[in-house]
């Protein structure tokens, strides 16, 4: 134990002092192996750091009090609840039975002699420096010691007034507000003054302002009659501290009278699950157990820092190979001294170790010192402060010691190598006679073929993305097994290369130990990055392929729901004025009942209307049934397919689209048809006779006409609705004209000019309007037209159609940009290494005559080979699991597919479109600019000139 133990450690003292006379390649190995540590580190602390106690929690949702009271809005009927409130179901209510609902007075239900505050919170658009802001509207005395922890005043003071009121940092810059500014609702007249700024620590990104109780929103969620109307969803909580808090027994006691309570004491401790009374209901499930999808988030982490672990030691593992090499003399005196091959390895070993064991420490304490620095950053980046700094230093140390095993796992090729030198051979510098194995290549071909099987197999007979996955890793490994036998193919191209390309093939060739791990790190890191670049442009074909258009390209078009269209006419102009609009076409739409009815009705004497179908043009697997079963039910897969296909009434229309009224029903005129570019000139003739023009066949009555019913009773609709009959109601027939051919019509389904209308007996609204346009807006002309909308105050949705915008550029090009850097690290690595094991090779082309730039060049080239071998092997291997998924996704949507034809839910009759797009650009940048730019960077950092070495020692 004794010599064990004293061996070692003169081991260490050796690789020590090994370590600090070769800097170089010791902080390129260090730096290697810190990194990843030093990025899990940072990311392990920021994650504990944002995981928040209960006790952080709670301070933040309900500060000091010892618990909230919630109206569920039961009508005050027994409930039961989860301890964390989050689940409540009224406790009387059978299956299938409809809920209880009505409010609760929750000031009857506190205990007596607790003190409380009321916490309400609504929202409401507030004007800003720029127009209208929607923004949640809180009510609360935010300077009492009850709601200490919710908000942290940044600057100002707390309200004081009923006009005053506190704003988060983000709804100042939002607005362009500050404090002393004034701020009020729409249709408010009474204004409040900014008095300080604040910001919620679970959500820096929320805009919200904070008024005294009764100040801004009215309690039960009422709106203040005198201020004007706000929108709904107003809820009001009480904030209750009381001495002793309130435990699991009083939370039940709490919930017979209907009141939810979520109470400190049982979220600090809970209660068994046996203990809780919704948990034992048999309808009950347990939606919250995520062992699942906790089981696939270890295997993914695992799965990704054993790809890490595989990376660094197929890069640092050349490294120690070639220190090792460099040492060769100092290793063959430890030898001829009597020491064994286990000494050896243990000095070798001790390289690993010591450069593990330096890489963890040096990780840790950057990543520390990083996450401290950055805390601010990534605060404002996740919208959440941090609750305690929260060092475990369990996970840290198993994290390092991740570092300590890479490094050894690197050292232990080159310590086995280094211990099978005999000491002749060390002492003399003879490299011997090196082969390659001729079986790592047999299983690695083996691999390969077996590893494309499998992913063969899943792509095409199953439908399991994993056995896809699994079989592409299987033969990207094999072709890892493969690389040395493949950069000795590589070597056959040299006899038609120039010197010095063809001296650094050589080199390449020669040392495999050297080159296969870093051609093997560009291979994995090109792959990865070739698989997702092909998947992900097959995916932006295929959406690309499926997207529907609301407007043809450049056109644009805003509709106003809501308060009657009072603001379409100066919206229409706001658009005209600053956009380059060509064509302006205004639309109505059908009102039935007092004027400010909103489009879909449901108000106080707000009726409906609808687009009438002939019952002789209803699909029959569409016709309501007596007893309101599914009237699909009737027919058979087959039949379902063919009234699909061939039976005009069941056919779909164009699909897509921007118009939101019911039946596809606009009031307009020819210009309408110009703007959705629908040419057809009976079509127009037919608005100027006074005819509607209909797009959709089944809505045409046999006499040529369509009907509009206007349903003015929705109560009696209701009921016959309930009853599968028609709903009560006035029909206008009005002649249509049915425009036939392959028109894309964007939604609309049937035209009327006002005129039309007003002879039909229709009263109209103003809804909206449409334009064409010579240009796609500019960002500067879409913040002026903003901010005018914003001043008019309209609630529209406005629609610019830009076409298909992929969203995948970046993101390809971020890949691309990744798997260069890595390719050139992993390139630069193996050439520094190849300078440093060639050194007597550059210092005998010197002395035959070679000029200096041989170095640079062969330099350049040395780097280059390694990346291009890297690059296109990577970029083989790439493809097949990108394909395999793919072809495993085309099967499952084909399938989805026919099911949908087969029950008779319509749609596009049109098989799926899943194309398999190879990314020309990125295999582009990745084959050509990749090495050429390792190339010409290993040759500008190389020096011309080598230092004068002095004879070796015989």
């Amino acid at each position: 134990m004794k010599t064990w133990l004293h061996s070692w450690r003169a081991a260490v003292r050796i690789a020590r002092r090994d370590a600090w006379r070769a800097k170089g390649r010791s902080s390129l190995v260090l730096a290697m192996i810190a990194l990843p540590i030093l990025g899990v580190s940072a990311a392990d602390l920021t994650i504990r750091s944002s995981e928040l106690s209960v006790s952080e929690q709670l301070e933040r949702s309900i500060g000091t009090a010892d618990a909230v009271f919630r109206d569920p809005d039961f009508g005050g009927v027994p409930i039961l609840q989860s301890p964390d409130g989050d689940n409540v179901y009224p406790a009387d209510v059978k299956d299938g039975a409809a809920w209880p609902s009505g409010s609760t007075d929750l000031t009857k239900v506190i205990p007596a002699g607790a003190r409380w505050i009321t916490d309400t919170q609504g929202a409401a658009k507030l004007t800003t420096v720029h127009g209208l802001l929607q923004t949640d509207v809180r009510e609360m005395k935010a300077d009492d010691p009850i709601a200490r922890g919710i908000t942290t005043l940044v600057d100002g003071h707390y309200p004081r007034k009923a006009d005053e009121v506190i704003a988060t940092s983000a709804f100042l810059e939002q607005s362009g507000l500050s404090i002393g500014s004034t701020v009020s609702a729409r249709n408010f007249d009474r204004p409040y003054r900014i008095v300080g700024s604040y910001e919620l620590p679970d959500s820096l990104k929320s805009a919200q302002i904070t008024a005294l109780p009764g100040a801004f929103l009215a309690p039960y969620g009422k709106a203040v009659e005198k201020a004007g109307s706000l929108a709904p969803g107003t809820s009001v909580s009480y904030l209750v501290q009381h001495a002793g808090g309130f435990t699991w027994n009083s939370v039940k006691e709490i919930n017979t009278k209907g009141v939810t309570v979520v109470s400190r004491t049982v979220r600090l401790d809970p209660p068994a699950d046996s203990e809780v009374p919704l948990y034992q209901r048999d309808d009950w499930g347990d939606f919250e157990s995520s062992a699942g999808a906790d089981a696939l988030l270890l295997a993914t982490l695992a799965t990704v820092v054993g790809l890490a672990m595989l990376e660094i030691c197929l890069l640092a593992g050349p490294a120690f190979a070639v220190g090792a090499r460099r040492s060769r003399r100092q290793l063959g005196l430890v030898g001829a001294n009597g020491g064994s091959r286990s000494h050896i390895r243990a000095i070798v070993l001790s390289g690993g170790l010591v450069i593990g064991v330096a890489a963890a420490v040096v990780g840790t304490v950057l990543a520390v010192v990083l996450t401290l620095v950055l805390q601010p950053f990534l605060e404002e980046f996740m919208g959440q402060r941090f609750g305690s700094f929260d060092v475990r230093p369990l996970e840290l140390l198993g994290i390092a010691l991740l570092a300590v095993l890479t490094g050894l796992l690197a050292a232990i090729v080159p310590a086995v190598t280094a211990s099978r030198q005999t000491v002749l051979a060390s002492l003399t510098g003879r490299r011997g006679v090196r082969s390659t194995s001729k079986v790592l290549p047999v299983l690695g071909l083996v691999a390969l073929l077996v590893g494309a099987a499998i992913a063969l197999y899943g792509s095409v007979v199953t439908d399991q993305f994993i056995i896809v996955a699994g079989g592409s890793a299987l033969a990207e490994l094999g072709v890892v097994a493969m690389t040395p036998a493949i950069v000795g193919l590589f070597g056959r191209a040299g006899r038609w290369l120039p010197l010095s390309p063809r001296l650094a093939l050589r080199d390449a060739v020669r040392n495999r130990g050297r080159t296969a791990p870093a051609v093997a790190a560009v291979l994995a890191a090109v792959a990865g990055t070739v698989a997702v670049a092909t998947y992900t442009s097959s995916s932006d074909a295929q959406y690309r392929a499926e997207y529907s258009a609301s407007l043809p390209h450049g056109a644009v078009s805003f509709f106003q729901m809501e308060d009657g269209g009072r603001d379409v006419p100066a919206v229409a102009d706001a658009v005209q004025r600053y956009l380059s609009v060509d064509t302006r076409a205004d639309v109505s739409r059908v009102a039935v009942g007092k004027p400010g009815c909103p489009a879909w009705g449901g108000d106080a004497g707000c009726g409906l209307y609808e687009v009438m179908v002939p019952p002789a043009n209803v699909c029959p697997m569409w016709v309501p049934t007596t007893d309101g079963s599914d009237p699909s039910e009737k027919f058979t897969p087959e039949q379902r397919r063919t009234l699909l296909r061939e039976d005009w009434r069941c056919k779909q229309g164009d699909g897509g689209g921007s118009v939101y009224v019911d039946g596809g029903l606009l009031v307009g005129d020819a210009r309408l048809l110009k703007v959705l570019g629908i040419t057809d000139p009976a079509a127009e003739q037919a608005l100027a006779d006074g005819r509607a023009v209909a797009f959709s066949k089944p809505l045409l009555a046999k006499d040529g006409t369509v009907g509009i019913k206007q349903i003015t009773d929705t109560k009696a609709a209701d009921e016959a609705s309930a009853d599968n009959k028609p709903a009560p109601g006035k029909v206008s027939s009005i002649p249509a004209h049915l425009v036939t051919g392959d028109q894309k019509t964007y939604g609309l389904q049937l035209l009327m000019t006002p005129a039309t209308a007003k002879a039909a007996g229709l009263t109209t609204v103003p809804l909206g309007a449409y334009f064409n346009t010579d240009s796609l807006p500019g960002t500067e002309q879409r913040q002026k037209l903003d901010a005018e909308l914003a001043k008019i105050g309209a609630g529209v949705d406005l629609t610019i159609e830009e076409g298909y915008v992929s969203d995948d550029s970046i993101f390809l090009l971020a890949l691309t940009v990744f798997a260069g850097l890595v390719t050139i690290g992993a390139a630069g690595i193996a050439t520094g290494l190849a300078q440093a094991d060639a050194e007597a090779d550059l210092k005998t082309l010197a002395a035959v005559g070679a000029p200096p730039r041989v170095r640079r060049t062969l330099s350049g080239f040395q780097c280059g080979v390694v990346a291009a071998m890297g690059v296109v092997l990577g970029s083989l291997a790439g493809l097949l699991p990108a394909m395999g998924l793919r072809l495993t996704e085309e099967r499952q949507q084909l399938r989805f597919h026919e099911q949908t034809i087969a029950e008779g839910w319509g749609g596009d009759l049109t098989p799926p479109y899943v194309p398999i797009v190879v990314p020309w650009e990125t295999l582009a940048a990745l084959l050509v600019a990749v090495p050429l730019g390792a190339a010409l960077l290993a040759a500008l950092v190389t020096r011309s000139k080598g230092a004068v070495a002095r004879r070796a020692a015989t």
